[in-house]
């Protein structure tokens, strides 16, 4: 949920929904088969999909240059970055409608080294294709980039259209939203079963009723959120938030519509949110399923009141489950918030749904170290995944809390003047782990492992009989189980990286970090 000053109009933050519709969700390879396959332009390039010079029923890229610059061109932002440390080479077709010979440049941009390009002659080959292999070997190429760039007869101003097809760096189609890590252990979870109404559980919540914007909250919202049971209550097995057209003046603020906003107090690092719920109907109504990082410093955070707060927004991270009032009805959305792109973040996608206000939908996130994935009914339709991680990036190393909340009017526009009330009714919160690295209640003395890294045999210092060690991967998974030989392992066969050692011994266990090299 955007929540700071950024200020901007609806139709600039739709805009963005619109470019991120056409940019993400890209990989290779491109055969312009279906509209996904959208190139943008600049100066006076265009593009355009048509179909096929000599196969009508093949869909082709029509790139076309005018007169107005030496230097124009096409690009792609590819969910899935070309990774050149695995293929060097980028090959595609080319057709042009003139005798002449053509330079066509494919430029790797926004990736893990500095942008790099490579240019390639398209012979005289009048109305007929010519198969182009772009060779990025020649000038050193490494890494993973996320945009591709074509560009063709630099340093020319004479007009053409040129048609490109089956762009391809060796790879395959996949799901662009599989999931990378699968959690399956529930670890927190309020299911509201309540037949009477009653106040939400306050071992699981907290009501942040404290507008950290001098009494107000940001991005011109016009709600007071309150802990009062008229705006939350728990009610036959549901929690529902409701937003009310009703005066209160509250922290010496007087506004229009009450509301809540409710934090976990519980927060994590990695694994799956799962929220079912029913979004309150009316314009300017504002509901969020969404995270921040515990660390966050805003004023009455739950978080920050517990001494947590040592981190600005959007240096905390962001991660927004489900946002709806930011589009047309029914128009859902999920984002991300990093330094690197917030407020009107192009870290988005959205789409629209039956009727959310009147049906129930399982609004998920799954998050791994190497990706972020958004799902509605289990159905990934957006991922996060930068090819380069850092603080600018990635502050998703820390731990989150969720937060649940219907706010009025700001970027989802002014409320409609009927409006008097209107729920956010939630089935059940569920957050998902993989706990095979929990530790049991009685724990082993301390005991050492050497050499730490490690190429290929540890070696365990342990005064007592060790009845099986399990070694895990950094995310929890079980990669193999042994009972060691004169207190030795071989991790001869594990790839380079960071895992967990835990050892058994007389039902007591401990848990050791090693890097193999």
């Amino acid at each position: 949920m955007k929540k700071r000053k950024t200020m901007k109009t609806n139709y600039s933050f739709l805009f963005a929904y619109l470019l991120c519709f056409i940019l993400n969700g890209q990989q290779t390879p491109i055969d312009f088969s279906d509209n996904s396959h959208q190139f943008s332009s600049w100066v006076g390039s265009t593009f355009i999909i048509l179909d096929g010079p000599i196969d009508p029923s093949n869909k082709t890229g029509q790139f076309f240059k005018n007169d107005s610059s030496t230097e124009q061109g096409n690009y792609i932002n590819l969910s899935r970055p070309i990774d050149l440390d695995i293929e060097d080479e980028i090959t595609l077709r080319f057709y042009a409608f003139d005798p002449n010979a053509h330079s066509v440049v494919v430029k790797l941009e926004n990736g893990t080294n500095t942008d790099i390009e490579v240019a390639v002659t398209a012979p005289s080959n009048l109305n007929a294709w010519t198969d182009l292999i772009f060779d990025f070997s020649t000038v050193n190429g490494s890494g993973q980039y996320s945009r591709l760039v074509i560009r063709i007869d630099d340093g020319s101003s004479v007009p053409g259209a040129f048609r490109i097809d089956d762009i391809n760096d060796g790879n395959v189609a996949t799901d662009l939203h599989a999931l990378d890590v699968i959690y399956t252990d529930l670890v927190w979870s309020d299911e509201f079963d309540s037949t009477a109404p009653q106040a939400i559980d306050n071992a699981k919540w907290y009501h942040q009723t404290f507008g950290p914007n001098g009494g107000r909250w940001f991005n011109g919202e016009v709600q007071h959120y309150t802990d009062r049971l008229d705006n939350s209550y728990v009610e036959n097995g549901f929690l529902n938030i409701v937003a009310k057209k009703e005066t209160l003046t509250q922290d010496g603020v007087t506004l229009d519509y009450t509301s809540a906003r409710l934090n976990s107090k519980f927060a994590f690092t990695y694994g799956r949110v799962d929220v079912r719920a029913k979004l309150p109907a009316g314009d300017g109504t504002w509901p969020a399923i969404w995270t921040l990082g515990k660390n966050v410093n805003e004023t009455n955070a739950y978080w920050q009141t517990q001494g947590f707060g040592t981190t600005s927004w959007p240096a905390c991270g962001e991660i927004d489950i489900m946002e709806h009032g930011l589009g047309a009805t029914n128009h859902t959305s999920s984002a991300i918030h990093t330094p690197s792109s917030s407020g009107a973040t192009v870290n988005t996608d959205s789409q629209t749904l039956a009727d959310v206000a009147n049906n129930f939908y399982v609004y998920s996130v799954n998050w791994s170290p190497n990706q972020i994935t958004f799902m509605v009914d289990g159905v990934g339709y957006y991922t996060y995944n930068p090819p380069v991680k850092d603080s600018s990036t990635w502050p998703f190393d820390l731990e989150q809390y969720l937060i649940l909340n219907v706010a009025m009017g700001g970027f989802a526009g002014n409320v409609d003047p009927n409006f008097t009330q209107s729920p956010m009714v939630i089935d059940y919160v569920r957050v998902y782990q993989n706990n095979n690295l929990s530790v049991d209640v009685n724990t082993l003395d301390e005991f050492k492992i050497y050499p730490n890294p490690v190429d290929n045999i540890i070696s365990i210092g342990f005064n007592k009989t060790i009845d099986k060690v399990e070694v895990y991967s950094l995310i929890g998974h079980l990669v193999f189980e042994d009972k060691p030989t004169n207190n030795q392992i071989d991790v001869s066969n594990l790839s380079k990286g960071v895992y967990f050692l835990k050892i058994k011994s007389e039902n007591n266990y401990i848990t050791k970090k090693f890097v193999k090299q």
